[in-house]
């Protein structure tokens, strides 16, 4: 604990109590800003808790989520949260802060010498974040997909999916395809092996070696990951699992925390999967089922390949800007998206049409 320029208090890493105070004093918090999903952050030890509370008086208070790469402790990697993590941003009562209580906090990172440092804001932050974002403080924009649950499911059934989505399920439901719901040692291992099955179809279509794909993606969710996720998600923690003849053909786990429902991860068999639009059946039943629990939104995350947007759309998610606030005392970034495109360009990299 430090007490900076004008009073403001500052604790890192950020006691569990505020965190779980920050959360409840702001409603739209995202799932991956909740408790149990810090738990998973830090779960396997590969990053250190650097989290910050700060207390800018009158009793307010905002918590910053940041995370540590433990292989650099000379030369931090600071991230909120790291790649493969998604968003998490600052937490604030009521989601509002003013542009001197940003540029406070953006000063205080600034100040901690990290190598680099990114702030992932989450949709409909507060615009102060990007006002106070000044350089060397660099702006990156991206969209995330979020389906509206307003209303429950009968209106986003009939007003926000499309037809093509509706009659997607209603030939899935017309299909022998089994549904198993729940959060099992079985449900898990058949959604990884799904999971396996799909790196190496993403891998054909991208005309990467299988290999490299497995060394990525399996690097960003192992079994091991996944489940400490689940664990920590306890009951909050849904894993929907599509058979046909028995055998496994389309899996998507659903987190819950707050206001929101979040499609996780999916995977599938397409060639069992994608004639019976099995992943169609099993978004319409976990997003019933979040109507049914008030839940108010139906996280899809992020894609920018034209197949997986087109999927989300007909679902009736809509695109909505996130902004990555990043600061480097290096070009990190830039020299690995520099390799990235020189590897791809070796290898004969495409994305999916």
């Amino acid at each position: 604990m430090h007490v900076g320029e004008a009073g403001l208090v500052v604790t890192s890493p950020a006691p569990r109590t505020a965190w779980e105070a920050a959360v409840a004093a702001d409603p739209d918090c995202l799932v991956s800003q909740s408790p149990a999903w810090r738990d998973a952050v830090f779960a396997d030890h590969a990053y250190a808790d650097a989290s910050r509370s700060y207390e800018f008086g009158a009793g307010r208070q905002v918590l910053l989520p940041l995370a540590r790469r433990r292989i650099l402790p000379g030369l931090p990697v600071l991230a909120s949260w790291p790649p493969g993590w998604e968003v998490a941003g600052p937490i604030c009562p009521d989601g509002r802060i003013s542009e001197s209580q940003a540029a406070a906090i953006l000063a205080d990172v600034a100040g901690l010498g990290a190598l680099s440092a990114e702030i992932r804001l989450r949709p409909g932050a507060d615009e102060h974040w990007l006002a106070a974002a000044t350089p060397p403080w660099r702006v990156e924009r991206r969209s995330c997909y979020v389906l509206d649950l307003q209303g429950g499911f009968g209106v986003v059934w009939s007003s926000r999916f499309r037809s093509s989505a509706r009659r997607a399920v209603r030939k899935a439901e017309r299909s022998p395809i089994e549904v198993e719901v729940g959060r099992s040692e079985q449900l898990l291992d058949a959604f990884y092996g799904l999971y396996q099955q799909s790196i190496r179809r993403w891998a054909a279509q991208q005309h990467e070696p299988a290999w490299l794909a497995r060394l990525q993606l399996t690097r960003e969710l192992t079994r091991a990951r996944l489940q400490q996720v689940a664990e920590h998600f306890g009951d909050s923690c849904t894993v929907w699992l599509a058979r046909l003849g028995g055998q496994p053909a389309a899996a998507t786990i659903v987190l819950e925390a707050g206001r929101y429902a979040k499609y996780w991860r999916g995977a599938m068999d397409k060639e069992l999967a994608g004639p019976v639009r099995a992943s169609n059946l099993l978004h319409r039943l976990a997003i019933e089922r979040a109507c049914d629990r008030g839940y108010r939104w139906y996280d899809m995350g992020f894609g920018d390949e034209p197949q997986l947007v087109a999927f989300k759309t007909t679902l009736g998610a809509l695109a909505l800007d996130t902004y990555s606030l990043r600061r480097e005392r290096l070009p990190i970034r830039s020299a690995r998206l520099s390799a990235e495109r020189l590897v791809k360009q070796l290898i004969g990299f495409r994305k999916p049409a």
